[in-house]
C-alpha cells in the first residue's frame, strides 16, 4: 500500500486552468499506480479551466463547493458536494467555480498513451 498525507502532496501545474491549485494525490510520481491518477483541484472563486478537450477519459467528483460544467453545445450543469461526472476522451469542457467560495474536485484519469 502507498499513502499519501494531504500535507504531503505535492502540487501540480494543468494547462489552461486558472486561479486553481492542483495537489496530485495517487500516480505520476506519487505512487506506482500504473492505469491512472488522482489529483485535487482546489479552484478559487472566478478559477476554472478554459474550454477544451483531451483523448483521456476524466471523472470529477466534487468534494466541497460548487463547480459549473460547460460542454461545447453550451449546455451547463452545476456540481455540488459529492456530484460527480464522467467527461469522455475528446468531449469539449470548460471548468467555473461561479460561487464565492473555494470548490475542492478530485480528478481521476487514466495516462496519456505510453506515460507510463
Amino acid at each position: 500500500m502507498q499513502v499519501t498525507r494531504f500535507e504531503d502532496a505535492k502540487p501540480y501545474e494543468a494547462p489552461k486552468h486558472y486561479d486553481m491549485r492542483g495537489l496530485r494525490l495517487q500516480g505520476w510520481d506519487a505512487s506506482d499506480s500504473s492505469k491512472f491518477w488522482v489529483g485535487l483541484s482546489q479552484f478559487l472563486p472566478g478559477g476554472g479551466a478554459q474550454m477544451d478537450a483531451s483523448p483521456l477519459e476524466k471523472i470529477y467528483v466534487v468534494q466541497s463547493g460548487e463547480v459549473t460544467i460547460v460542454l461545447e453545445d453550451g449546455e451547463e450543469t452545476v456540481l455540488k458536494q459529492n456530484d460527480s461526472c464522467y467527461i469522455g476522451p475528446n468531449e469539449m469542457r470548460e471548468i467555473i467555480n461561479r460561487g464565492n467560495s473555494t470548490a475542492w474536485m478530485l480528478v481521476i484519469m487514466n495516462y496519456p498513451e505510453g506515460a507510463r
